[in-house]
């Protein structure tokens, strides 16, 4: 669709942002609510940080959102039996009415982000108004897919930007002046707290404001392409018409892009460098991670660079043959996508010099964290891939022409933690 279409489509009907009854933990019932809280469930490094989570509490809501269990059709089950009986017992319970959520993060350097937190109708990408920037793989979509079906459930909020800075800010100040609904500190010096709107008047203004806007998907893809499939197996209307958000004005709060990095599994460091001699420039770097990530992204500014870790030591690859890249990078697309990092990576080095298939599990793994990347590329004899971040307008540019990454190009944050505010689609 041209840049025309989306601007009708977005002027005709734009973000519709619902009150919910949201579903939280009550606080005399649990440890602490920064103990029942993790990060989405793709940014949770496993089995470490898995374990460290169940055990923070019997609570945790990642015994919802990542349940452990012999089959994933038993993991699901398992959900939906925990969160039975946890609404049996108290543990979680519904705000008596409707509301949207205002959901602010903070950090000790000053980071102060601000967003609201409501049920969004579903809408394809075709509609101009929700834009993806990134593929998804199928079986992640079908794993999300099956666990909300047996949960019955949102169980954790995908984050949207917009370009605001209109009324609904000042609605989120105007609330957050108030004493919140919780306030808790997460073990990573995040503070969190959460506001519910429920005034008619406050809730219509933001919905006014949210009709004339567009929102590109930051950070849960997979989840959004899952509520895109829940909505088209049931009749509508339905619950499933809408998927719980969190949305945040990037002009007032600018977010932070990070890099997605990769694990090679069972790819040792030597067997990955051997096959680049004469299509990557390759530096051994004895440095340590923070040095040897400013060497990287040196390096990327002048063009495609990587760093390869897992034998103690750093490896900057760049300057890729220009031969390499004219054969395997599809020349259909936009200049801006071809020389993409994760363009590169996935089309050059995946593909054609390694033959690591990207949607197996087995193969590789999608890891956030830079240190615990190059950790487990230690431990297990595997090769670690690390990224330097995409900047913002270039993945905000890239949607609005519809032309999606490469999956899991970037990373934005902060993220909102998962397990203060949770949606039931069957109350």
């Amino acid at each position: 669709m041209n840049t025309a279409g989306h601007s009708e489509a977005t002027a005709r009907r734009g973000l519709e942002l619902t009150p919910f009854r949201g579903l939280r933990y009550d606080p005399e019932r649990v440890g602490s609510l920064a103990a029942v809280t993790s990060p989405p469930y793709d940014v949770v490094v496993r089995p470490d940080g898995l374990h460290h989570l169940q055990s923070a509490d019997p609570h945790n809501i990642v015994r919802l959102i990542l349940p452990q269990a012999g089959t994933p059709s038993a993991g699901n089950e398992q959900a939906a039996d925990t969160l039975r009986r946890w609404l049996a017992e108290g543990v979680l319970a519904t705000d008596p009415e409707p509301g949207l959520y205002i959901y602010e993060q903070s950090d000790g350097d000053g980071m102060l982000q601000r967003g609201i937190i409501g049920a969004l109708r579903v809408s394809e990408p075709a509609e101009g108004v929700v834009l993806p920037h990134e593929d998804v793989m199928p079986p992640v979509v079908a794993d999300r897919a099956a666990l909300m079906r047996a949960t019955s459930a949102n169980l954790e909020p995908l984050l949207l930007t917009y370009r605001g800075n209109g009324v609904t800010a000042e609605v989120i100040e105007r609330a957050a002046e108030r004493p919140p609904l919780l306030a808790t500190t997460t073990e990573d010096g995040y503070r969190h707290r959460l506001w519910s709107l429920t005034d008619p008047t406050d809730v219509d203004l933001v919905q006014s404001d949210m009709a004339h806007r567009q929102a590109l998907i930051a950070d849960g893809h997979h989840r959004w392409a899952t509520y895109l499939r829940l909505r088209a197996e049931h009749p509508s209307p339905s619950p499933w018409d809408y998927g719980l958000v969190l949305l945040v004005d990037t002009i007032r709060y600018p977010l932070r892009v990070r890099a997605i990095h990769r694990l090679l599994h069972g790819l040792p460091v030597a067997d990955a460098l051997s096959p680049l001699d004469g299509l990557f420039r390759v530096q051994r770097l004895e440095a340590p991670l923070s040095e040897a990530l400013e060497a990287l992204a040196n390096a990327a500014c002048e063009g495609n660079a990587f760093l390869l870790a897992g034998d103690g030591a750093f490896h900057l690859i760049d300057r890729p043959d220009p031969d390499l890249l004219a054969r395997t990078v599809p020349a259909d697309r936009p200049a801006a996508w071809r020389t993409l990092d994760a363009t590169v990576l996935h089309a050059a080095l995946l593909e054609h010099v390694w033959h690591i298939p990207e949607d197996s599990p087995a193969h590789i793994a999608y890891i956030h964290d830079a240190a615990a990347t190059v950790a487990k590329a230690e431990r297990t004899g595997s090769t670690a891939v690390l990224m330097h971040p995409v900047r913002e307008e270039v993945v905000r540019d890239l949607a609005r022409q519809g032309v999606t990454m490469p999956r899991k190009s970037t990373s934005f944050g902060p993220k909102p933690a998962s397990g203060l505010v949770l949606r039931a689609l069957d109350l």
